[in-house]
């Protein structure tokens, strides 16, 4: 019986969502990005490419998904697939200020996988062009030394 009351709740809710989405302001965008990631000793650059749909929750908050591949620019590293979730608050007509989590693959073949969370600040330059600064923390865990990220994006919202 919970299940059936967890179904209908989720049905009614995504019903609610996808009536309401034709008066939203939602948006797309792919960016390329690049930055730097360190463990504590050792940095290197880091680039990547990233596609995500934002969804406004009123005028002032909004929500949105993002995937990833970002490489390590150094020998024997490979492509990391990521998969991130972000909420925040929208900063005028121009920002938006928000709060990022998620999951990315590994980036070499004795690596490991790790979880992320950090926070970012995203900015429109016209219509359809924007730029961000981003910080991300990365758990790694299975005791390999954790990174950090930091890194810069230009991209187009359509």
């Amino acid at each position: 019986m919970r299940n059936v009351i967890l179904s209908a709740a989720a049905a009614a809710l995504a019903a609610t969502t996808l009536a309401a989405a034709p008066a939203m302001a939602n948006e797309a965008r792919v960016e390329a990005r690049g930055g730097v990631i360190w463990n504590g000793s050792d940095s290197e650059a880091l680039a990547g490419l990233a596609a995500g749909y934002d969804v406004d929750l009123g005028q002032k908050t909004f929500v949105g998904v993002e995937v990833s591949g970002d490489k390590i620019l150094t020998d024997h590293t490979r492509i990391s697939f990521g998969a991130s979730a972000r909420a925040g608050a929208k900063l005028g007509d121009a920002g938006k200020l928000y709060a990022v989590g998620g999951y990315a693959t590994k980036p070499c073949k004795f690596c490991e996988d790790s979880f992320n969370v950090g926070a970012g600040y995203q900015h429109n330059f016209g219509q359809k062009f924007y730029g961000k600064v981003e910080y991300r923390h990365n758990f790694v865990g299975n005791g390999v030394r954790d990174t950090d990220v930091a890194g810069v994006g230009l991209g187009v919202r359509f």
